[in-house]
């Protein structure tokens, strides 16, 4: 008997520490290896703020401006060695795996023609391009050289966003589509004491595409079209105003796009005139409508509803954390299925809109989409 006991003692601890040694010996993810090309864009203290948290490496930094990188370096208590001049020599000698691209919106269609070659993965800051033209030759470039091309839009991270969208395409809560109100913006970049590096690029209609248009118009754009699931509009009017022309004389303050579909309509409202900051949409059905009014709170109303209703999306309804953790998983080819709202497809269709949208508001007319 004891020498049973004493069987089943051994091969217990055997177990144990095979298991233990099996645990040990799970490989460990290395972080992804990432390059910055840009600091113009205040949005690129998103990435270096959240740094070492071990699921990306910033390998290097391409910035010409010297002052600009200490400022920001020296903020997030990272090191100069990092910072090189320009891209292509941040490239060779860091070797990273993709790039954010935190420049001026302008200068994406270089940040794709550099990095595509030498198949490094880019993502860029929202919108993809300052122009259909500059789209398409980021597209064919991507394609060609079998690359991730990614757009990264706050509203994406927003898990009332993806809880909406399962809403009405998962349960059908709201019956078909029939009206999109987004809005999106702040008092203005300046009102806001954005960096003026910043500022400088954010109001030219050359470096940015637009103004506010351009700006805060790509998010409803960006929402629209993958709410109505990749569908193109028949038509695109816009009115854009300069209700602050002392202070942003190139560009419009104020803009409305107008989507037509064949049984639905989107008006996007994106502006440098609301009295706060806002990202929130309302989407109307047939039978009920859903609002989002930030990141996690909602308000719904369904069809024996009879009264509105609050509703709380989690964080984890959106497709990653952040937008760092979600392109290291599609750089580890964990994410089989890019998320629509950062994919090429769908924003391609938002530079459509935009351009149209640029066309219409010039000439005063709807313009279709051929």
């Amino acid at each position: 008997m004891n020498s049973i006991f004493s069987y089943v003692g051994v091969l217990t601890l055997f177990l144990s520490l095979a298991k233990g040694q099996f645990a040990i010996a799970q490989p460990v993810k290395k972080p992804v290896r990432v390059g910055v090309v840009g600091l113009v864009h205040s949005h690129v203290h998103w990435i270096l703020g959240r740094a070492k948290q071990g699921d990306i490496e910033i390998v290097g930094i391409a910035e010409p401006n010297r002052d600009l990188a200490e400022r920001f370096l020296k903020r997030h208590n990272l090191p100069m060695s990092l910072v090189y001049p320009t891209i292509e020599e941040m490239l060779d000698k860091t070797k990273p795996e993709a790039v954010t691209d935190f420049g001026k919106i302008v200068d994406h269609l270089k940040t794709v023609q550099v990095c595509a070659p030498r198949g490094i993965h880019v993502m860029v800051e929202k919108p993809l391009a300052v122009s259909l033209n500059h789209a398409r030759q980021m597209e064919a470039l991507a394609k060609k050289h079998n690359i991730h091309l990614l757009t990264n839009y706050e509203t994406t991270w927003y898990g009332s966003n993806h809880k909406a969208y399962a809403m009405i395409h998962g349960d059908k809560a709201i019956g078909d589509i029939r009206k999109m109100v987004v809005h999106d913006g702040h008092q203005g970049p300046k009102e806001i004491n954005v960096n003026p590096e910043f500022l400088e690029w954010l109001t030219d209609p050359v470096e940015n595409g637009a103004g506010a248009l351009f700006d805060f118009g790509c998010y409803g754009a960006n929402l629209a079209t993958w709410l109505m699931k990749g569908e193109r509009p028949l038509t695109v009017t816009a009115i854009t105003q300069q209700i602050k022309p002392d202070i942003y004389p190139k560009v419009d303050d104020e803009s409305v796009i107008i989507l037509t579909y064949p049984k639905a309509q989107a008006i996007i409202q994106g502006s440098w005139n609301w009295p706060f900051s806002r990202k929130d949409m309302e989407v109307y059905g047939q039978t009920g409508y859903v609002f989002t009014v930030d990141g996690t709170r909602m308000r719904v109303r369904l069809k024996d509803d009879k009264a509105e209703q609050p509703l709380e999306a989690a964080k984890t309804d959106a497709p990653a954390a952040d937008p760092f953790a979600y392109l290291a998983s599609v750089v580890r080819n964990e994410t089989k299925k890019e998320d629509e709202l950062s994919s090429l497809k769908v924003n391609m269709i938002v530079m459509e809109i935009l351009d149209a949208a640029r066309q219409s508001a010039k000439e005063k007319k709807p313009i279709a989409l051929k």
